[in-house]
């Protein structure tokens, strides 16, 4: 094994699992792995004992029998999975800011070599986001699922939550490693692993309630649809691997004892493409499509976001997605089709999917009278705003447009950046109703009536929220949509300069179609405005019903949580410049060979 400089920084190649260096590598996964173990070890600790065959002399065992009073702590797997995600998210954190070393991890030799996963810039970005949403939504539910002392009138609902504890959260832990394998995924078959581990975790979080009707049929609308997209995306897979021979992402060239090994990937495949090509990443862009709640697959989406609790739709609302956009962004941007008719009836199908998903998520939200069924359109609507952005760097990838790389690199790094503070101000307004939920419940717009008057601290949080979904400055919200709309204008532009050069003024026919995108963006976000300020006027100018007129529950932790992602919005709105530093490196990262 040797090492390869490339533009100052370091890449390392070596065999999974061959030495020590991939424990550093894969640290924060390896912390991941670890968590689920102790959450499955130690709430099972007591005073059990087990007599020696033969003799009547009995040894501590500690697994069963009477729990000793901290393991049997309702609150302990909680702390367990907090822990494991804030030692992850350090990790990968102290990775991503202290080196510039990118890991390789293959299996085989020689010609026979298969790239797994690769630890970069890009995949660290994207486990910060998975582990930092993961762990807000552990610390809401220490109040979401309170822990009640044994009596008469102990409720079915009190006592169910007590006794899934653990399950809950080892569910959490693998849904968090399963999206962690999806970052750092090179291989399209790993990247499926990954994906399904994540995803059969959260298919199980969603009906995770399953006492009340709302989350049984969402849990069951969802897994039925997720496992139909999987199917569809797996079928479309092994078209590819019939049609190429393998499942490599893209190519790769690896430096090794016996000299330099180059290893064909997908992005010379298609020199000869045929229709085969297009129906397995047609398949495929719809397994990628339900996660990400693109239409028209994303009908299970409103109520799965209306059955599962609240934490649990937040992480859907931004972990989840995306996880999905990792994937949309591995067969979009890196897997390259041929020029000509076909790929640019490729990307007016994506283009008009993207439009067709930011519009009808806004829509459908305009008339939706439900909170949480309301912030899942309005995620269809985000969906479609990060494809029209993916849709102008496919345009770039493919040849249709003569943009400088700059200008791509920057797409990707908005998509990131808006990716990274959605989980601020989307994941915040789903903890709000988490509050509410354990007030009686979040399903109708009147349980926000009158919630200025009752928790102002709350209130303003909220309208925050609203505010940065909707992209009012100087919140977090409409730097990310400006990074978007800027960065699809300078692509379809051809030069990132030339409106400048131009004195600001470009005649709309020297640009390229892919401009309407950034207009469809702009447009979409000034209707979503109505429904989203809608949620203020009910909290501040409405009166609270007559039942929900009390002040709500103190649960600290939530309303810490809650504080948490409204600093977030505010902070990375006024002062983001380092988180942008960081995707920007990270996009270059994930454009760079290895």
């Amino acid at each position: 094994m040797t090492s390869h400089v490339n533009e100052g920084s370091q890449a390392v190649w070596h065999q999974l699992f061959s030495d020590g260096q991939t424990l550093s590598a894969l640290m924060p996964e390896f912390v991941m792995l670890m968590g689920i173990i102790a959450l499955i070890v130690i709430p099972n600790l007591g005073k059990a004992k087990i007599r020696l065959p033969m003799t009547k002399i009995r040894i501590p065992w500690f697994f069963g029998g009477q729990r000793f009073k901290a393991t049997s702590d309702p609150r302990m797997p909680a702390i367990i999975s907090i822990a494991t995600l804030l030692i992850a998210t350090i990790l990968a954190l102290a990775s991503l800011m202290g080196n510039a070393t990118r890991w390789i991890l293959y299996s085989g030799e020689s010609s026979e070599m298969i790239v797994l996963l690769k630890v970069d810039g890009f995949a660290r970005v994207f486990e910060i986001l998975f582990f930092g949403a993961l762990m807000l939504a552990a610390v809401a539910t220490i109040s979401r699922m309170p822990a009640s002392k044994p009596s008469k009138n102990l409720s079915v609902k009190a006592l169910i939550n007590n006794r899934r504890q653990v399950d809950f959260h080892i569910l959490l832990l693998m849904s968090g490693l399963g999206m962690a394998i999806v970052a750092l995924a090179q291989d399209l078959f790993m990247l499926f692993l990954g994906l399904e581990l994540a995803s059969l975790a959260i298919y199980v979080l969603v009906a995770f309630h399953k006492e009340s009707k709302a989350g049984t049929e969402g849990g069951v609308k969802y897994f039925i649809v997720g496992a139909t997209a999987s199917a569809i995306g797996l079928y479309g897979m092994s078209l590819l691997y019939i049609w190429h021979g393998n499942l490599q992402v893209s190519s790769h060239v690896f430096y090794a004892d016996s000299g330099v090994i180059v290893i064909q990937g997908l992005d010379r495949a298609f020199e000869n493409a045929d229709s085969l090509a297009y129906i397995a990443l047609g398949m495929m862009l719809v397994g990628f499509g339900f996660k990400v709640s693109a239409v028209p697959f994303h009908f299970a989406a409103p109520d799965a976001y209306s059955g599962a609790s609240s934490p649990i739709a937040g992480v859907l609302a931004t972990a989840s997605k995306a996880m999905g956009f990792i994937g949309l962004m591995r067969i979009l941007l890196l897997i390259s089709l041929p020029e000509g008719d076909g790929s640019a009836a490729w990307l007016i199908c994506l283009a008009t999917l993207s439009v067709i998903t930011m519009t009808w998520g806004n829509i459908a939200a305009l008339g939706s009278d439900n909170p949480k069924r309301m912030l899942a359109y309005s995620s269809v609507a985000h969906a479609g705003y990060m494809m029209a952005a993916l849709t102008a760097v496919g345009a770039w990838r493919w040849g249709h447009i003569s943009a400088p790389e700059e200008a791509a690199t920057w797409v990707v790094t908005a998509i990131m950046f808006h990716l990274v503070v959605l989980v601020t101000f989307k994941l915040g307004a789903f903890l709000v109703l988490a509050l509410l939920e354990l007030d009686g419940g979040a399903s109708r717009s009147g349980s926000l009536s009158g919630l200025a008057r009752r928790d102002p601290v709350i209130a303003a949080s909220m309208f925050i929220f609203m505010l940065a979904l909707a992209g009012v400055p100087p919140l977090a919200g409409f730097m990310s949509k400006f990074m978007l709309i800027a960065g699809i204008v300078n692509v379809a532009a051809g030069d990132a300069g030339s409106l400048i050069a131009s004195g600001g003024i470009t005649a709309f026919g020297d640009l390229h179609w892919v401009w309407w995108l950034a207009f469809a963006v702009f447009i979409n976000s000034a209707i979503s405005l109505f429904y989203y300020l809608r949620i203020g006027v009910v909290m501040f100018f409405e009166e609270a019903e007559s039942d929900r007129r009390r002040p709500l529950p103190r649960a600290w932790f939530l309303r810490l949580a809650i504080w948490s992602c409204a600093l977030g919005a505010v902070a990375f709105g006024v002062a983001g410049d380092h988180l942008i530093v960081l995707c920007n490196n990270a996009a270059e990262s994930f454009f760079a060979l290895s």
